[in-house]
């Protein structure tokens, strides 16, 4: 009976062990509800500031470590350069505004009549130089005037035809008004002035550097007084918020991690537990990255995840290690 008795007790505690390794046989769950904890790093994401446009920084309003809000006017740049530019740009505008409009007006009564007296005269003188011709041409042949004298006048004649000419058509321009080409040319050139000057004005708002985004300097790259190239960083700015950490979850678990699931997060040296979601999974394997420390192989494939911790505060710095607890959901949630 005894015997009996110590294999029956033998019996149930194999059964006993076996459903504690096996989870009841598969009846009462796989381990979903069980928490898994992460590691991973306080993302770093930083920006560098520069100018658009070169020139000597004329200030720069801020220091490392200083908090900056959106739109923060952090440096400038001398703007006298860009503001001569500026006045050029003005005079060629009116100057081109000018032509355009003299073009579109046509020409002033005085003008016309000026040009009608130009043309006046020129008839006068060709009217003249073709009298001397018939005047003096009876008396080459005699010989009462030597061949150069004979040729001077024929050539006087013909300078005088042109100048006629050139009075004739004058004033045809002026009465008839410039080409539709010459006023679409001019129109084109006062445009072109226009974005000129526009360009130079956006130089000039280019002069002042201010913040892209809310955070904290980390870097003064430069100092008043130096010069500058286009897009050489002046100012380094870390992206305080939001703030992200990336973990990384093993192919394993992969199943037990989704979008939106709440996370806590913690960090070495401080008490306080933070909140997040699960953000981003990505949909490609890779090797666990050295500076990552979890209990597995290093061999072994991993996913990264993007956790967005909601109530961050200075107690998380970019860079640092964090431990990450995934809450398991509900039953009703995983519905």
């Amino acid at each position: 009976m005894n015997k009996k008795r110590i294999i029956v007790i033998a019996a149930v505690a194999v059964l006993l062990a076996a459903a504690i390794f096996t989870k009841g046989f598969g009846l009462f769950g796989n381990g979903d509800g069980e928490r898994l904890t992460l590691y991973g790093n306080v993302d770093v994401r930083e920006v560098d500031m520069a100018f658009r446009v070169g020139g000597r920084i004329d200030g720069i309003s801020v220091e490392e470590g200083d908090k900056v809000e959106r739109g923060q006017k952090l440096a400038t740049i001398d703007p006298a350069p860009v503001n001569t530019r500026i006045a050029q740009a003005d005079a060629s505008i009116a100057q081109a505004r000018a032509q355009l409009s003299e073009l579109r007006n046509g020409s002033r009564s005085e003008d016309v009549a000026q040009a009608q007296a130009q043309l006046d005269a020129a008839k006068a003188a060709l009217q003249k130089a073709e009298q001397d011709v018939e005047r003096r041409r009876p008396l080459v042949e005699p010989g009462a005037i030597s061949r150069d004298v004979w040729q001077a006048t024929l050539t006087q004649r013909d300078q005088a035809q042109a100048q006629a000419d050139a009075a004739q058509e004058a004033l045809a321009k002026l009465q008839t008004g410039a080409r539709p080409e010459q006023i679409a040319a001019a129109d084109a050139q006062l445009r072109a002035a226009m974005a000129s000057r526009g360009s130079l004005a956006l130089d000039r708002q280019d002069t002042s550097l201010t913040a892209a985004v809310e955070g904290t300097v980390v870097t003064r790259a430069q100092e008043p007084g130096a010069i500058v190239q286009p897009g050489q960083t002046v100012l380094t700015l870390s992206i305080d918020r939001p703030l992200r950490v990336r973990a990384y979850v093993g192919e394993t678990d992969l199943s037990r991690v989704a979008p939106g699931m709440d996370v806590e997060v913690t960090a070495d040296g401080n008490d306080k537990t933070y909140h997040g979601t699960i953000g981003f999974i990505s949909p490609r394997a890779e090797f666990t990255p050295k500076t990552v420390q979890t209990s597995d192989l290093r061999t072994d494939l991993v996913y990264r995840i993007r956790i967005t911790v909601t109530d961050a505060d200075d107690g998380l710095r970019q860079g640092q290690p964090v431990t990450v607890s995934v809450v398991p959901r509900t039953a009703e949630e995983s519905r």
